[in-house]
């Protein structure tokens, strides 16, 4: 693989999972932010020895990097990620791709017509237990889905008012259920009813019974149902994930919080109250997803588990879910036209004909 120059734009909670990663690839990163915490966060890495620098001006990070990697609020990844593609860069970006289905395929079409990668950065698919769930359904050990059931929750995120604004973060279901809507679609198949409920209030009021919760019935175009069920709770809250999918031969089950290698952990340098999930017993999954994006870029036979596709697929379907639970009603999707396969996970029937491990 060439020397990577990654351009990282961000320096919150999200940057500081991604940037370990990139440092582990051996690439050099430039971090750019508008409000000069760029500064703080190189500067922590230089100290150690890394090369990590801050460059204040986008244009003149665009023209050294090779890819950037969009850590920023939810609103300005359109922007972002328009400017990288016109100067031809491959670009990673964080869920959810977008806000609305017309951005999302505006990105997606764009990146297309310049011939450069675009990566959803939707890092469930690389956790071990979510990985190793979809291996037994590829290989048909649960028979026909039947029954999907996702939950995931935490403290209501506090550390940047953007998130207690649905207007920017889209709410609980673009900002934190959307992880499980698209790993239900990467399990059961593509999507073509929802049906949800959120109940509380999206936006935050700062008061201490600041609660808000989700759900969202996802009926597959195979026939199974996904049950997927997100939680913004109290500040003490712990971060907890959990996963029943039931087939017509077998049922298989996680909770992260009965699983010590799954334990959401601190990491490191990343400032308190940012809790981001993180395997300690295993390779970060981060970097994982990371790896196999790079190596994408110079090898055409290594094709990432996520692309431009899904990610247009999961905000589609979380828009769907939002819309549902605005009106009441349920929400008919005609299944999604897919491109030609562009990675592992690309069939989206009921059992994948084939198992598919993540690029080394």
């Amino acid at each position: 693989m060439p020397p990577l120059h990654i351009g990282l734009l961000g320096a919150g909670g999200i940057a500081r999972a991604h940037l370990p990663g990139w440092l582990e690839l051996g690439a050099r990163v430039g971090v750019h932010t508008q409000d000069g915490s760029a500064d703080k966060l190189a500067g922590e890495y230089a100290e150690l020895g890394h090369d990590v620098t801050a460059v204040p001006d986008l244009d003149e990070l665009l023209s050294r990097c090779r890819a950037v990697d969009i850590c920023t609020p939810t609103p300005t990844h359109k922007a972002l990620a328009l400017a990288a593609v016109a100067r031809g860069r491959h670009v990673v970006c964080e869920k959810p791709l977008a806000l609305t289905v017309p951005d999302a395929e505006e990105i997606a079409t764009a990146a297309a017509a310049a011939g450069v990668h675009l990566h959803p950065a939707h890092v469930v698919r690389y956790f071990p237990a979510y990985a190793a769930m979809r291996d037994a359904v590829v290989r048909g050990d649960l028979g026909d889905l039947a029954v999907l059931r996702f939950t995931r929750g935490g403290a209501r995120p506090q550390w940047a008012p953007w998130f207690g604004d649905p207007d920017q973060s889209g709410g609980v279901i673009m900002d934190l259920m959307v992880h499980d809507i698209d790993i239900a679609r990467w399990v059961a198949g593509e999507v073509v009813r929802v049906h949800a409920r959120t109940r509380g209030s999206e936006r935050a009021t700062g008061a201490p019974a600041d609660v808000v919760t989700a759900t969202a019935v996802l009926t597959h175009a195979s026939g199974a149902v996904s049950h997927v069920t997100g939680l913004w709770g109290l500040p003490d809250q712990p971060f907890r994930t959990t996963f029943r999918v039931a087939g017509t031969d077998g049922l298989l089950r996680h909770d992260s919080a009965a699983v010590p290698g799954f334990r959401i952990t601190a990491q490191g340098v990343r400032a308190a109250g940012e809790g981001i999930p993180s395997s300690p017993m295993t390779e970060s999954p981060y970097l994982a997803e990371l790896r196999e994006f790079a190596a994408s870029w110079d090898d055409p036979a290594v094709r990432p588990r996520v692309d431009a596709h899904d990610g247009l697929a999961a905000v589609r379907i979380a828009r769907a879910a939002v819309e549902s639970s605005r009106t009441g009603d349920a929400v008919e999707l005609a299944p999604a036209a897919r491109p030609a396969p562009q990675g592992p996970g690309a069939a989206t029937t009921t059992r994948p004909t084939e198992p598919e491990e993540p690029t080394r």
